[in-house]
């Protein structure tokens, strides 16, 4: 007994050097997240990661291990990282505010704002290296480009097999893009099928700019994140803020991360002349800035601020459920959604290198991730998701008047 409790000691002596609870209002006291994470962390396969549980005011929220291992330089909330693909919830969210107004509609003909896209032509076979297109007859709508189902390639032709210079961040301006992928062949028949893309979420963003006269990102900016508070979130990080970047690294099996330059979807210097906004990846932000974000979803368009974003019926219509024809998966826009919004749905998204959140506006949940991590496996995935189920039964039996007072140790 005496040699079982000094091996705890010792363990939680060699854990508090590398995590921390950070501070949260309505701290849940709990550390389901952190235990279970520490031993990924101490063998150097999770070089670092930030953890949110919430539900219905009672937060738990870990940063375990580094932002930089080599530096020893414990993550924080206010890290800046790629979101990289949880963009495309933020072009949503400027879709359903203009839908909103009554600028524009779901089922409105793309080609009403962007002309090039009057005509397109499918991809339909090819035959001794030689393409068959067929003109589509489906009208392209704004619906079908933002949820997945217009008929894009992921990026556009211009950028495939030309990925430097030319990621998500880089390679031409909103309006540019578009142009550029209403001149190449579509992949399928819009409507009818599924690819998932960032063009299409570009294409979304370009209709925002003709519709507002504005850059997409100076919409995004003036609309979302200054109202939220989301001081640290842009396309072009400064310097200073770079100093304090989660570092990227690969996923060694068995073995400690490997530390990873950059990857060729968003190469440094992050911010320099050849970064442009992509609505479809691209957007930095640190996991306080994120958190405003979702929780203004959460709470049905009104961040916790009091900044109110969009009406209830917006999210609850547009943005937690799905927009995509029945048997065609879950997707609104630019966020993951199921097809029926139930009580114990979830909408949100995730992002090329792990980060990922996900709330629910009935219960009052969310769950956020944050890393900086490349390929698999990510064998921390199970332990995580048990800690889930343990801060979620937690905050249920703890729910009454003394829901702060039984901390968990």
């Amino acid at each position: 007994m005496k040699k079982q409790r000094m091996t705890l000691i010792v363990g939680a002596a060699i854990v508090s050097g590398w995590c921390t609870v950070c501070n949260a209002q309505k701290d849940s006291g709990t550390t389901f997240a952190k235990e279970a994470l520490a031993p990924y962390v101490a063998s150097g396969q999770l070089p670092g990661a930030i953890n949110v549980f919430y539900k219905n005011g009672l937060q738990e929220t870990a940063c375990v291990g580094y932002a930089d291992v080599a530096a020893k330089r414990p993550i924080t909330m206010d890290d800046v990282y790629m979101q990289c693909s949880q963009t495309k919830g933020f072009c949503g969210v400027t879709i359903a505010i203009l839908v909103e107004e009554g600028k524009i509609t779901l089922d409105d003909p793309v080609s009403k704002y962007l002309p090039e896209f009057k005509e397109l032509w499918v991809h339909e076979a090819t035959s001794n290296g030689v393409k068959k297109l067929v003109q589509a007859k489906n009208v392209l709508t704004v619906r079908m480009a933002m949820n997945h189902t217009g008929g894009f390639p992921f990026e556009t032709c211009a950028k495939q097999g030309n990925i430097k210079g030319g990621g998500w961040s880089g390679g031409a301006p909103l309006r540019q893009t578009a142009a550029i992928a209403a001149a190449c062949p579509l992949l399928f028949e819009p409507g009818t099928k599924v690819q998932y893309s960032n063009t299409g979420i570009d294409i979304g963003a370009a209709v925002v700019e003709v519709v507002t006269g504005k850059r997409w990102e100076d919409f995004l900016q003036e609309r979302v994140l200054a109202p939220l508070g989301m001081a640290s979130s842009s396309f072009r990080p400064t310097g200073k803020q770079l100093q304090t970047q989660v570092e990227m690294y690969d996923c060694v099996k068995d073995a400690p991360a490997k530390y990873r330059v950059q990857n060729e979807m968003q190469q440094r210097p992050y911010n320099d002349e050849h970064v442009f906004a992509s609505a479809g990846a691209g957007l930095w932000t640190t996991a306080s800035d994120q958190l405003k974000f979702y929780k203004m979803l959460m709470n049905r368009g009104v961040g916790e601020n009091g900044a109110r974003i969009l009406k209830e019926e917006t999210v609850q219509e547009l943005l937690a459920k799905s927009t995509r024809p029945k048997g065609l998966g879950g997707y609104s826009l630019g966020l993951s959604a199921p097809e029926e919004d139930k009580d114990d749905a979830w909408f949100g998204h995730g992002g090329a290198w792990g980060t990922n959140c996900m709330v629910n506006w009935h219960r009052k949940e969310l769950k956020l991730w944050a890393v900086q991590l490349c390929g698999s496996p990510r064998p921390w995935d199970t332990a995580r998701s048990a800690a889930e189920d343990k801060f979620f039964k937690y905050a249920i039996d703890n729910s009454g008047a003394d829901a702060y007072t039984g901390r968990v140790k």
